[in-house]
Order: C-alpha cells, then structure tokens, then sequence
C-alpha cells in the first residue's frame, strides 16, 4: 500500500533525505549492513535524518536500528525512537518507564499481539515522554516517541504475519503523522487489502486467505462499505 525506495547512506550524506519520502525504516541486528553498523558513527549522517525528523520526518526502526556503541548510546538515534539498549553500562540507572498505554494507533485494530519473533532484549524507555505500546518481561517491544514536528517508531521484532503486515503499516502512517488519510483504499479486516488503480477508475478487494472474510472496504475518498470475500476471492469494484 506504499511506494518504496531504497536509500544508501551515501544518499543520505551527499543530497539529504528526499522530499518525497514520508518515512525512514532502519531494520536489523547490530554490526550487520542492514542496521549499518559504525556507518552511524558519521555526525553528517545522524544530523542529515535529525534534522529531517525535526522537520515532519518519521523514523521506524526495528530490532537493532543505528546501533553502534558510542557517545554514552547504542542506538545513535536513541533521542528519536525514545528507546535504547542496555549493555551493561549504566546498569546503575534505574529504569522507571514501564507503563505501557492502554491502547495506541498503531495497534488498535489488531486481532492478535504482534508476533516479535527473535525479540530484541533489554531495549527501555529514556523518559516519560516515550509512549510505550508493548512492555513484558521487564523490557520494551514496541514504542513511539515525538522528535520536534516528526515522530519516531521502534519495534523489538517484525517478522512475516497478516497481524505484522497490518502493524507496519500502521507504524507508517502513525511515524508519517498521517493517520487520517490511511482509511482511503483501506480494507479494515487485515486478511484482505484494496489494490486501487486511479488511471483506468478500478480497484481490486482482495481476500489473501483461504477462509470466508467479512470487511468494511474504504474507496478512496475513504467512503467504507461491508462486505464478505470468499476465500482467496478478488472483486472489481
């Protein structure tokens, strides 16, 4: 349901974050290219995404994103997710962030807790600012955070799953502060999805499953209809 790019850190360092990017997701384990290991370490970098975030920008990170000891931090963009790991250096701090909130955006429409997979383990909150989503086993799995106009999102794990599929997505819209315009080819059952083709004036509902799904559908001027899909069925509309 999103147009996606693919930007090195190079892109980032020699023209800045372009204007036609909504949201920045930084995903992996620690010292892997996919997080980026000491690439973070790059002042022009971390204050080329800062200064973007600041401005209106969205930040998603997941498991480990920008994660590179140094300066008193692991996650070097700690201050934008609201969250970071502990390594055993500031064991002597007390960690009094643990609420978890009631109900947030991101997971409201869920059917089930989001499946974290291999969990990232000892991530806390950095202030009472951080709105933690997810908190067990004396850790934080899923939490968002205000950075300046813009908004930063961490989950510990995202692996493969209709409920993950619907929880990024979710973390989109919410990191992008753009929350009211995702109900616009939109199916709220997390099942099915809305392929929308403005150019010829069609769009597709589409039942991934094998089983009977009932949804309410959203056009695109976020007008929402009921309607039961057969299984794997696809309807023109």
């Amino acid at each position: 349901a999103v147009d996606v790019v693919f930007l090195s850190f190079d892109d980032i360092r020699e023209n800045g974050v372009p204007a036609d990017v909504d949201v920045i997701i930084n995903a992996g384990d620690a010292g892997t290219a996919f997080s980026g290991g000491e690439e973070w370490l790059d002042e022009t970098l971390v204050t080329a995404i800062r200064k973007w975030v600041y401005e209106g920008g969205g930040f998603i990170g997941v498991g480990e994103p920008t994660a590179v000891h140094h300066g008193g931090r692991f996650f070097q963009l700690a201050d934008i997710l609201g969250v970071d790991k502990e390594l055993g250096y500031t064991l002597s701090t007390d960690k009094y962030f643990t609420k978890a909130l009631d109900s947030h955006f991101i997971t409201k429409d869920r059917t089930a807790c989001c499946e974290f997979g291999e969990v990232k383990h000892d991530i806390y909150a950095l202030s009472a600012d951080t709105e933690i989503i997810e908190y067990s086993n004396n850790e934080v799995h899923m939490a968002a955070n205000t950075y300046g106009k813009g908004r930063g999102v961490y989950i510990a794990g995202l692996p493969y799953s209709y409920v993950n599929t619907r929880i990024l997505l979710r973390s989109m819209y919410y990191a992008a502060a753009r929350e009211g315009d995702m109900k616009k080819w939109y199916a709220d059952n997390i099942y099915c999805e809305v392929h929308a083709y403005p150019e010829t004036g069609k769009y597709a509902v589409v039942n991934n499953s094998s089983k009977t799904q009932v949804s309410t559908v959203y056009d695109g001027q976020g007008n929402g209809t009921g309607m039961e899909l057969k299984p794997c069925e696809i309807r023109w509309f």
